[in-house]
């Protein structure tokens, strides 16, 4: 027999979202870690509105919205508007009722220009990093650094040399014929995003409008201790240094650094030196560098250092597939620097879960 389907329904249900969610979920370690940060963020949370009093939305719940967008790939804030209106987890996760309104995508409009102007973003960062230096899972000694390149929301199309816009391509279609038309940053610009350069990894790539992302990472656990979003008058090393000075200011004197062979740089060998840091730097075959000879390269954690250092590549790959960010959904370095730090809080608190999963409180 096949059964019976009972087509009515009954009239009231008695079931809360916290009973559906299994108790070995992987999002209730994460929902827990994410409620303790936000909790210690509460007076910066309370200065994003300033006099105008606290919204009818928390932003404790479009902070999470975000942190939601990054975990399930979620391609924009309409979609996720859209999915919360069935998707138990996802309520469960903002703590709402199945009675409750759900959320528009202007509220994440609003919240996005706020959090640039207060930095809030930043704050849940180091405050999810906090969090993980309390569990003993960041490391306070030894780290890694590398760059990727971020593509820019802006087309080629957008470009325009000396503020003449270029010329169409003539095959209906919208093209720009930059036929015999060399194309640098000093000379052309984009006009939907001016802040993106034209980047490219290596030789016989092809440039595009990118933005630069330089990480941090942890070599105890792999959790990303900083993020920084430039453009491309800035160099490797140079962002490096803006990174170990931004960590030294939180009271974290690193004691090695590991690289690729792209900071292999006399200047910046230098610099590492006089702040009393090793520098586990892949060396360029041929080339002398005072600081970085086999008197750091003979001891075992300069090897430790370059197997670690490839990890970083993790963090990369889970913010460009998963988190969102192989290309920015905003305009500007100030909005991709938010969601950046967004993603990457994302990526911590996944990690942590992992490590040291916690139940609800």
């Amino acid at each position: 027999m096949r059964g019976e389907v009972d087509p009515h329904a009954a009239m009231f249900s008695y079931v809360s979202a916290e009973r559906r969610v299994p108790v070995d979920h992987p999002l209730r370690s994460i929902k827990a870690y994410a409620d303790a940060a936000l909790r210690s963020i509460s007076p910066t949370l309370d200065e994003l509105y300033g006099k105008t009093g606290r919204p009818s939305i928390a932003p404790e719940r479009l902070l999470k919205g975000q942190l939601l967008i990054a975990l399930y790939s979620v391609r924009s804030d309409r979609a996720f508007c859209e999915q919360l209106d069935y998707n138990l987890l996802f309520r469960w996760f903002l703590d709402m009722g199945l009675d409750d309104e759900g959320l528009d995508q202007s509220n994440f409009s609003r919240l996005r220009e706020r959090l640039v102007r207060t930095d809030v973003a930043r704050h849940f960062f180091d405050q999810v990093l906090r969090l993980a230096k309390t569990h003993r899972l960041l490391s306070t000694e030894h780290f890694t650094v590398d760059s990727t390149l971020i593509e820019s929301w802006a087309s080629l199309k957008s470009l325009k040399k000396d503020g003449r816009p270029p010329k169409d391509g003539g095959d209906g279609t919208g093209m720009v014929d930059f036929k015999g038309e060399r194309r640098t940053n000093q000379t052309h610009q984009s006009s939907t995003d001016p802040e993106a350069k034209l980047m490219r990894r290596g030789n016989r790539q092809p440039a595009k409008l990118c933005f630069g992302g330089h990480a941090l990472m942890d070599n105890r656990s792999g959790l990303c201790a900083d993020l920084q979003i430039s453009d491309s008058r800035t160099s490797e090393p140079m962002m490096a240094q803006k990174l170990l000075a931004r960590l030294r200011r939180k009271r974290v004197y690193a004691k090695s650094l590991g690289a690729d062979k792209g900071y292999h740089s006399r200047a910046f060998i230098e610099h590492l030196r006089a702040h009393h840091i090793r520098p586990h730097i892949a060396r360029i075959e041929g080339r002398t560098t005072p600081g970085l000879d086999a008197r750091t390269t003979r001891h075992a954690s300069y090897r430790t250092s370059q197997r670690a250092r490839k990890r970083i590549e993790e963090i990369f790959g889970w913010l460009k597939t998963v988190g969102g960010m192989r290309k920015s959904r905003v305009i500007g370095i100030a909005r991709t620097q938010m969601q950046a730090y967004l993603a990457a809080s994302a990526y911590n608190l996944l990690r942590m879960s992992r490590l040291v999963p916690i139940g609800a409180s």
